[in-house]
């Protein structure tokens, strides 16, 4: 895997949307590359993929350009299918630890797809949903 030097886009990043890259990255992929006038979170050959952890509205005019432009993209998105709360202590150790009742199922992503229902069988976009389980930390204030 490839790594530039920190862009703009990496520098706000949450772990989970980092973490979704990594864990997706393939050897020779780019990440974080100009295209047009959009930032792209990963770049393997010919497709575009962009990890997209939260609403799906933010990204409809950049993949209106992208697809318009003849690209290949596609949207992965997470589902939390388990989700554990960590509460720390102010040295860092963990003090407790417990199952959210809070879950996602897969079709949570259609309240999603409405942000660009034209798009849906545009023949040069995919979206993958990856079941993932989380650690929510949570530090003593």
């Amino acid at each position: 895997m490839s790594e530039a030097a920190p862009h703009i886009g990496t520098l706000r990043e949450r772990p989970l949307h980092a973490s979704l890259k990594r864990w997706y990255a393939e050897p020779g992929d780019r990440f974080e590359v100009p295209v047009g006038s959009h930032v792209i979170d990963i770049v393997r050959g010919d497709l575009l993929i962009e990890v997209q952890t939260r609403g799906f509205s933010s990204m409809k005019t950049k993949l209106l350009r992208l697809l318009d432009d003849g690209h290949q993209v596609r949207i992965v998105h997470p589902v939390i299918a388990a989700k554990w709360i960590c509460k720390l202590d102010d040295g860092g150790s963990v003090t407790s630890r417990r199952k959210s009742p809070q879950r996602g199922v897969f079709a949570d992503v259609f309240s999603e797809l409405v942000s660009f229902p034209t798009l849906l069988d545009h023949p040069s976009l995919d979206i993958e949903l990856v079941a993932v389980h989380v650690d929510e930390v949570r530090h003593a204030a």
